[in-house]
């Protein structure tokens, strides 16, 4: 069974470069193109079940790619980034250099954040949940934090390790069974947008 997590639409604050967290903002123009570019591959898919964060813009992006009834978890939401919510990046490296490498590395825990590990193990939690519910693929609406929490957890690749996924594109996990701890990476940062590097969480 494949656990296929698509990172929702580019957001105004992507845009901003500012963290979002679990606050939240609309879609951009380009995230709404970004979802309804992935609706062909999501029909292709065909998952058996669909899921999703329950922040707006996972949900935005669950009705732009056909799913607006999918249930939501709010196991699946970002990381709580504390005080840094709604900060830059620019501005973060330019203030904080090595609290930004350390937080990005998964070491380093902003003033009333959550931990990596306290994050790691809710996102955990849902998607073996998720999985021993589904007979099939499961599609989760997700966020980019929660990608690199999930390949943390059943890849052993470190936040430090892993490069930020592109909003609107997929990240496939191939699973043998539900109760598997361990998974295969089928697939990175793929769909039908151009990666882009530089788009903060």
């Amino acid at each position: 069974m494949r656990l296929i997590m698509l990172r929702h639409g580019e957001t105004v604050w992507n845009v901003e470069q500012r963290l979002q967290g679990q606050d939240n903002s609309d879609l951009s123009e380009r995230g709404i193109w970004q979802a309804r570019k992935f609706l062909p591959y999501a029909r292709a898919l065909v998952p058996a079940q669909v899921i999703s964060s329950d922040l707006g813009r996972t949900r935005q992006t669950a009705r732009l790619i056909g799913y607006p009834d999918a249930p939501s978890d709010a196991r699946l939401r970002e990381l709580d980034m504390g005080e840094w919510t709604g900060r830059t990046k620019l501005d973060l490296i330019r203030d904080h250099p090595e609290d930004y490498s350390a937080w990005r590395a998964g070491s380093f825990t902003p003033p009333r954040g959550e931990t990596w590990q306290m994050f790691r193990a809710r996102v955990a939690e849902s998607i073996r949940d998720w999985l021993r519910r589904t007979e099939g693929d499961l599609l989760a609406i997700v966020h980019g934090g929660v990608i690199r929490a999930a390949c943390h957890e059943f890849l052993g690749l470190p936040p430090s390790r892993v490069v930020p996924v592109t909003p609107g594109t997929a990240t496939i996990l191939n699973f043998a069974s539900a109760d598997e701890g361990v998974a295969l990476l089928e697939g990175y940062n793929i769909g039908s947008v151009v990666p882009d590097l530089s788009v903060a969480d």
